[in-house]
């Protein structure tokens, strides 16, 4: 297995994406790595670590993509960035995945545009894990298409299904529409006829409002990618805004310091759910080949839970059984 990472995504590179993938080496034997960006700043960085120098190889793309570039800029203007060449290389076959912590509309952009479609596939989408009470939910789309069709709809629920089996490990996914009420002829007429469509799948739930997604009503959360970003966004908020609102709240009631210490260690451990941390970085369903986007600010950990995401989605063939169901 063969997975190149981008050393030059995300806020803190080439340190974090050199370190959890190192970390990523030492947690599985049969992996190896191509690190993609500046050689010189990689070469540095690698020679502050211990790791099997045969496993590891380092691809020169000496432009570096920011946050700020737009996704049309990067493909035009900065061909030997690592996002351009990484792709290039799964393209060529030289490695089974990339994953980066970079700019997701410029890797969505270069992986739809240099991978291709996966046959069958009306678009590619991104699909994001989402912490509820019930534990990890997907939201579909998370920010890909800001317009869908009914057809599309039914595609990335099927997507979704796949990917929360073969690598979430739910074993009966179930599949809610999100709108602005339960019954089946809520919303407008694109949501009802979706859900019409929908209606053929036997994971289908129905309906699901706004109040059913913290709770994990469903498994896999189905909308499209403008009401997708926005409840991820949401989502990603919570846990700061809890911090603040508890804080005030000990200041207020003057607890002592033994008493601050369980109610900060209590939101720590109610707060490890929304924890990016855990699922590392996710995927772009539909494209052909292994594409998986992580937070800027993702940590070693983060970086190296998304290459063993990576690795696995191709372990287990996700893309193969995504053209079984939309064929």
């Amino acid at each position: 297995m063969v997975i190149a990472v981008d050393a030059a995504g995300g806020d803190f590179y080439p340190e974090n994406p050199i370190q959890g993938g190192i970390e990523a080496l030492n947690d599985d034997d049969s992996l190896n790595l191509i690190f993609v960006g500046p050689e010189d700043l990689i070469t540095k960085e690698l020679s502050s670590h211990s790791y099997d120098e045969n496993r590891v190889q380092v691809l020169h793309a000496p432009d570096v993509v920011t946050m700020n570039d737009s996704a049309s800029a990067v493909l035009k203007s900065k061909k030997q960035s690592s996002i351009s060449v990484g792709i290039s290389a799964h393209k060529e076959d030289k490695c089974d995945a990339f994953v980066s912590a970079g700019n997701t509309g410029a890797l969505l952009a270069a992986s739809t545009i240099i991978l291709g479609k996966l046959q069958g596939v009306l678009r590619p989408t991104i699909a994001a894990s989402f912490p509820t009470v019930r534990g990890i939910s997907l939201l579909v789309d998370a920010g890909a298409n800001l317009e869908l069709k009914p057809e599309m709809y039914l595609q990335f629920a099927k997507m979704g299904t796949i990917y929360s089996k073969e690598i979430l490990n739910i074993d009966n996914p179930t599949v809610g529409l999100v709108n602005v009420g339960e019954e089946a002829e809520k919303g407008t007429e694109l949501h009802k006829e979706t859900h019409k469509l929908l209606s053929n799948l036997d994971n289908f739930y129905g309906n699901i409002e706004g109040k059913d997604i913290l709770t994990g009503k469903t498994d896999i959360f189905l909308t499209d990618g403008f009401n997708g970003n926005v409840i991820l966004k949401f989502g990603e908020s919570i846990p700061g805004m809890l911090k603040e609102v508890v804080g005030k709240a000990v200041k207020e009631m003057e607890l002592t310091e033994k008493e601050q210490q369980m109610v900060y260690k209590l939101l720590s451990e109610t707060m490890q759910a929304f924890n990016y941390e855990r699922v590392g970085g996710v995927p772009f369903l539909g494209i052909d080949g292994v594409s998986l986007v992580g937070h800027g600010g993702s940590s070693p950990t983060a970086l190296k839970n998304m290459i063993n995401a990576a690795s696995e989605c191709v372990k287990q063939r996700v893309n193969e059984k995504i053209v079984n169901s939309v064929n």
